[in-house]
């Protein structure tokens, strides 16, 4: 008696814990509001999540963007490969579960993001190249050696820039407000007053020095700043600079060792505005392969930034690099563009800083962390199909599932009644409760239930009795040799145990071999498998075993058993 108690507290208390799991409830958690304070916010934590084929979302097809980078034909396909890990990385930092990533074909990715409704921010993430580097600007003024060599190819080749004429920034060019990464150097590694005094300093020189001077095209409306290679364009010159930059024979004349960047920062006089270019060296001393992690935060004094760490060897390099440049100017650069104003190096940076945002929201900086601790896209990546999948898919394949799942329960406990009668309603009560362990054991796991996973929660649902059917057998056996009925029910679950644990192990190691090497819907349909298939384990062995032996103390040891 003693030990059926404990079998109905037991049960009792898992049955309760399932119930919890499941049950929808509010929970607190920290958010960092814009101006940097931690907040308590309250959020609705829903149990079993629905994936992209039962609640929509949306579906991205990238490919290379051969526009940006040349690669051959038969390069493609390795090229999608190696960028395959890096987007899984990124999505699968995206906050969301049961994404599928996967090669479609030798040429395209194919991205889905179940109940995400952000598709510019998705296809931004995707698609960010996210290479960063951190370059020495030009302290040899080469670009105002060559500006005349510039303005005479143009003339060669019949090529023109419109005058600039006085106006805002044309559209989806706003300037930049914020003071970009002045504030890189953080910590013990910097010292920052003195470096951001120099950089104001600097910055008010270039604005006042700002006007057109008398020559070519680029000798027109190239401005040279206060600092070491930055230099400013009038942002209605800037699209036919920006042409005129990408002519071969505009980059064969930049001078050896050297590139020419636009930056994020700008600048105005009256009603004019002008975008900041820079000329820096074309080594690195540093790329963002040597970041170790990268996680956004709020400060009362730079507002939005990332701050990262270094790899050792990285932060060595780093600060053997920066201890021969003290005193001169580090863009920060970030696909092709310069973060924002240079901070002026003070000293030997070790291995921590940040990366200011210049005024962007918090999830901008979250996006930009997860770039950079996925790494850089191998190559140049373009959204080639863009799909919002609607609620009207998922409440079809929702009504096919459940369906599904009714009829199968409806014929399961037809069978086990009617074939084994009473011992079969015991076993359809544990089946009920088993029913209640999957569902919980799915919620524990946070798991996304898709159409595939229902399917597996079916399958699991057709085995689950599975086990009661050998325990069941193995007891007419004993009972044909005219054994009790208490020693026929235990030496059924004794002699059935060996064939149920071979049974269901065998299953597991085939659902967790799917769940390893499969991805997305594959997953999701092994581990509905795994869970239904332990929950099934335990409701045989455990529960109708208890309800066995309940039964036998209640009837004080019956002659008869239907069965």
């Amino acid at each position: 008696m003693s030990n059926l108690k404990y079998r109905l507290l037991t049960i009792a208390a898992s049955v309760l814990v399932a119930i919890w799991f499941l049950v929808p409830r509010n929970e607190v958690v920290k958010y960092r509001g814009s101006d940097g304070v931690l907040h308590d916010t309250t959020e609705r934590h829903i149990p079993l999540r629905r994936g992209l084929d039962l609640q929509g979302g949306i579906h991205l097809t990238l490919e290379v963007d051969t526009s940006r980078q040349s690669i051959p034909p038969d390069k493609i396909s390795d090229a999608i490969d190696r960028a395959l890990k890096t987007v899984r990385t990124r999505i699968e930092g995206f906050g969301v579960s049961e994404s599928v990533v996967q090669k479609v074909g030798n040429d395209r990715i194919s991205v889905e993001i179940p109940g995400y409704d952000d598709p510019a921010r998705a296809e931004n993430l995707v698609k960010q190249q996210a290479f960063l580097q951190f370059l020495i600007t030009d302290k040899t003024h080469a670009l105002d050696k060559v500006l005349g060599r510039f303005d005479q190819i143009l003339r060669q080749q019949g090529k023109t820039v419109a005058a600039a004429t006085p106006g805002k920034p044309v559209a989806g060019q706003a300037p930049a407000t914020g003071t970009g990464l002045q504030n890189l150097l953080t910590g013990g590694d910097t010292a920052k007053g003195k470096g951001q005094a120099a950089v104001a300093k600097h910055d008010t020189t270039s604005v006042d020095s700002l006007g057109a001077k008398a020559g070519g095209p680029f000798e027109s409306y190239i401005t040279a700043g206060g600092m070491d290679g930055q230099y400013f364009v009038p942002f209605s010159a800037v699209p036919e600079i920006e042409t005129a930059l990408q002519l071969p024979a505009i980059k064969d004349a930049i001078p050896p060792g050297k590139t020419i960047l636009w930056g994020t920062d700008s600048a105005q006089i009256g009603a004019q505005w002008y975008r900041a270019l820079y000329v820096t060296d074309a080594k690195p001393i540093i790329t963002g392969a040597s970041i170790n992690d990268a996680r956004p935060s709020q400060s009362p004094t730079d507002g939005t930034v990332v701050e990262f760490t270094l790899n050792n060897e990285g932060g060595r390099r780093f600060r053997t690099e920066t201890a021969k440049n003290i005193g001169n100017y580090m863009a920060i650069v970030l696909d092709d563009r310069v973060m924002g104003t240079p901070p002026v190096i003070q000293g030997a940076i070790g291995t921590r800083g940040q990366i200011t945002m210049g005024g962007k929201d918090l999830s901008a900086a979250q996006d930009l962390s997860l770039v950079l601790r996925a790494g850089a896209l191998p190559v140049p990546l373009k959204v080639a199909q863009s799909v919002v999948i609607g609620p009207r898919l998922g409440k079809d394949s929702i009504n096919k599932g459940f369906h599904a799942g009714i009829v199968a329960i409806i014929l399961i406990v037809l069978i086990m009644t009617i074939y084994y009668r009473f011992a079969g309603l015991l076993a359809v009560c544990g089946l009920a409760i088993y029913v209640l362990y999957t569902m919980a054991a799915l919620a524990g796991f946070d798991a996304v239930l898709t159409l595939p996973g229902l399917a597996g929660l079916v399958l699991s649902i057709g085995i689950a009795v599975d086990a009661n059917v050998l325990v069941f057998e193995r007891m007419r056996e004993e009972l044909d040799r005219g054994k009790t009925v208490r020693t026929a029910i235990d030496e059924g679950f004794r002699h059935a145990m060996p064939a149920i644990v071979d049974s269901n192990v065998s299953t597991i190691l085939t659902a967790s071999v799917l769940y390893q090497w499969g991805s997305g819907p594959v997953r999701g349909f092994a581990v509905t498998l795994i869970a239904g298939v332990v929950a099934s384990m335990v409701a045989a062995i455990f529960v109708v075993r208890t309800f066995f032996l309940l039964w036998l103390n209640r009837s004080r040891g019956a002659q008869t058993l239907s069965i």
